[in-house]
């Protein structure tokens, strides 16, 4: 645990150079989250720590949030992330559209498809006055 806190308040950018789409994205994302939840903690506040409190806890949940990202077990993730984004071969503008039109034809088959064995069944039971 003493090596976590030593982490924390060092100030050094653990393999800057790798990762760095992904760390960012990832900080922002954290970033983001704790802001949103931190004013929604200073609507519910009133008096002088309205402000001061959400306004302190930001700063260090974003000091906490940058060094998470350079923790060399979590970056070491990160970078391994990215590396792995940059090998997917992302479908063309078209392949994309034509993909799409199959899952929503399929889905709106399947939907009529079920619609009609829903309406035979309603009506058979009827007609056999089980409902």
């Amino acid at each position: 645990m003493g090596a976590f806190f030593q982490e924390l308040v060092s100030v050094g950018v653990y393999k800057r150079t790798q990762g760095r789409i992904t760390r960012q994205v990832t900080f922002f994302g954290l970033a983001l989250t704790i802001a949103l939840g931190l004013w929604r903690l200073s609507t519910l506040m009133s008096g002088t720590l309205q402000f001061a409190l959400p306004l302190a806890l930001l700063l260090i949940t974003l000091w906490v949030c940058f060094r998470m990202v350079n923790v060399p077990a979590f970056a070491d993730f990160l970078i391994a992330v990215e590396a792995e984004m940059n090998k997917v071969s992302w479908p063309t503008r078209s392949e994309l559209f034509r993909a799409s039109l199959v899952v929503l034809v399929m889905i709106f088959s399947l939907a009529v498809i079920l619609f009609g064995f829903d309406w035979f069944w309603r009506v058979f039971f009827v007609w056999t006055g089980l409902l």
